[in-house]
């Protein structure tokens, strides 16, 4: 293995044979992915996911491998528009569904799933947009893809990642870059980038991803689908791959993303019938809640409060107009809605921050070959980690007694390699900060049970155009705050951007803003923006997936009968 920094040739040919290889499988599929859709292959993408699976069950191989050619070709047509696809999977998948490796008579029996890149499938790499882990197929399916073939999925493609996977863009030099579907020149978001490109143009019905500080919500708020960032222990984490191997300070946890709320819901109920901790040990003994979800479902009055700002960066327009339907669509149906102040949403993203990087960035960047592209939010902040501590000492000084920029200053001033004795101290300080969040979630109500949800934006802007995570990086703190909390979130598009109605107000001064704020809002731009979808986010507390999926169907019912339905894209016909 040639080392630094002769590597860089590898580095080109490793990526190269990988584009290669995709054209390739692309080139190769079996004739009927070239045809055009039929009106009977239409009505398959319309059908109800229930339907699917009673349809396949009933007929069996042949039936399974119509819904994947349905889907196949239009995930074929997404990779065109969006390079969201890594991995092509589907003339295995014929193969693996005709040799009856799937169970064509389990829950999910011949529903396509796109999985993230990180995801091991047998038989392929699991790059994660890095070149040296190319070349390297992994020997058998990882636990939760033997959970999905057990439940009669059918794994078909991989999706796109931002090397690091600490990114909301997605791309890399293996498999270039991610493109939003409504508007090539923005951002899919990250790090599951591929899949909420995948879904929102209709090439896929159900998705997998991972989040660690958003990673599952942005790129459903950014790109226009639905998805559930479920608390650690309700999903398998086993049988994939990560930029950061080792790094529990804020857990990764794999959670489900798709094309609508219906999809969402039947599919992380079926999957968690499977007994996921039947796969991985790390899985609760949680069995899926019925009653709990259609409780919620129906629940009258619901206590709902709405955060405004996490006190960084307050949401653009055009998430306050998004924020502002959700919350009337809750009060038309008589629901409680009151703003609410929780415990300071800086401090976690202070403290998340310091512990998701305690390493110093050193794991991620070891995985580099010389010459491989960084991700350009990544790129900014490992390059202020490295350097010498009496150097980021001085700057931090200017930044707070000469800017004046509090916010700034405080992200800046313990960002430096940490000890164990120190990592030790921030963990303390996060179970501290989780416990205040208890008790003041607590305090609403008579009988102290609290708050049933809160509602958020997912994020201070809608979409970033490419490259934009190298001035908006660390604008996360509506979606981190709740991996810092193990708090079970819901994205729901709610709108688009509307030039009209979400103009910056001429009294905004961008460069009077925080710096983390001046790099979110250096981007946003109602005009250019326009199309763009825009989400809101429901919070639960920990382990209340069935919770927050009842009050998901609440909030889109409510919208709904107020005629505010968010329209999806439209497939493509040809």
């Amino acid at each position: 293995m040639p080392l630094p920094p002769f590597d860089y040739w590898t580095h080109r040919k490793a990526c190269r044979q990988k584009q290669d290889e995709r054209a390739g499988r692309i080139a190769n599929l079996p004739k009927p992915y070239l045809y055009p859709l039929s009106p009977a292959e239409k009505e398959i993408l319309d059908k109800p996911i229930g339907e699917l699976v009673q349809n396949v069950q009933n007929s069996g191989a042949q039936s399974a491998v119509d819904v994947l050619r349905v889907y196949g070709k239009v995930a074929m047509k997404a990779q065109e528009k969006t390079n969201c696809v890594t991995e092509v999977m589907i003339k295995d998948a014929e193969g693996w569904i005709e040799r009856g490796s799937i169970n064509l008579k389990g829950p999910l029996a011949g529903i396509p799933v796109s999985l993230k890149d990180s995801i091991h499938v047998g038989g392929f790499d699991t790059s994660v947009g890095y070149s040296c882990n190319t070349g390297k197929p992994q020997p058998i399916d990882g636990a939760l893809v033997r959970m999905l073939k057990d439940a009669g999925a059918v794994p078909f493609v991989k999706t796109a990642l931002p090397i690091t996977l600490l990114s909301f863009e997605s791309a890399n030099d293996v498999w270039g870059r991610c493109k939003n579907p409504h508007n090539t020149d923005y951002s899919p978001g990250g790090s599951t980038g591929g899949e909420g490109a995948l879904l929102a143009f209709g090439g896929s019905r159900i998705g997998i991803g991972s989040d660690v500080a958003g990673s599952v919500r942005a790129p459903a708020h950014y790109s226009g689908c639905y998805s559930l960032r479920c608390s650690t222990g309700r999903w398998p984490k086993s049988g994939v791959n990560t930029s950061m191997p080792g790094q529990e300070g804020i857990p990764s946890v794999f959670s489900p993303m798709a094309r609508t709320l219906m999809d969402l819901a039947y599919f992380t109920r079926s999957f968690i019938q499977m007994r996921p901790w039947k796969y991985d040990q790390s899985v609760h003994p949680i069995p899926w809640r019925d009653n709990v979800e259609s409780e919620f479902k129906s629940k009258k009055p619901l206590k709902i409060g709405i955060m405004r700002t996490d006190n960084v960066v307050d949401p653009a327009p055009a998430c306050v107009r998004a924020l502002d339907m959700a919350a009337s669509a809750f009060k038309s149906q008589g629901h409680e809605v009151f703003n609410v102040s929780p415990p300071d949403p800086y401090e976690a993203l202070v403290i998340a921050s310091n512990l998701l990087n305690a390493d110093g960035t050193r794991m991620f960047r070891s995985f580099f070959r010389t010459g491989e592209s960084d991700d350009p939010g990544a790129k900014q902040f490992g390059r202020y980690m490295r350097l010498p501590r009496f150097v980021k000492w001085f700057y931090w000084a200017y930044v707070k007694y000469i800017k004046r920029d509090e916010k700034w200053a405080g992200l800046l001033e313990h960002w430096h390699e940490k000890s164990a004795f120190e990592n030790w101290q921030w963990v303390y300080k996060r179970e501290a900060y989780k416990v205040r969040w208890h008790d003041w979630w607590n305090s609403f109500g008579d009988k102290g049970d609290g708050m049933d949800i809160m509602l958020t934006p997912p994020n201070a802007t809608p979409a970033v155009p490419h490259n934009g995570m190298a001035d908006a990086a660390a604008s996360c703190g509506y979606t981190f705050l709740f991996n810092l909390l193990d708090y079970t979130c819901g994205i729901l598009p709610v709108t688009h951007v509307d030039p009209n109605l979400d103009m910056l107000s001429p009294s905004v001064k961008v460069n009077e803003m925080n710096g983390v704020a001046r790099g979110a809002y250096k981007h946003y731009d109602a005009i250019r923006m326009a199309g763009l979808p825009v989400a809101v986010q429901i919070v639960g507390r920990r382990l209340e997936e069935e919770k927050v999926l009842g009050c998901m169907e609440q909030l889109k019912a409510a919208l709904e009968a107020k005629g505010e339905k968010y329209e999806l894209l439209e497939v493509p016909d040809a």
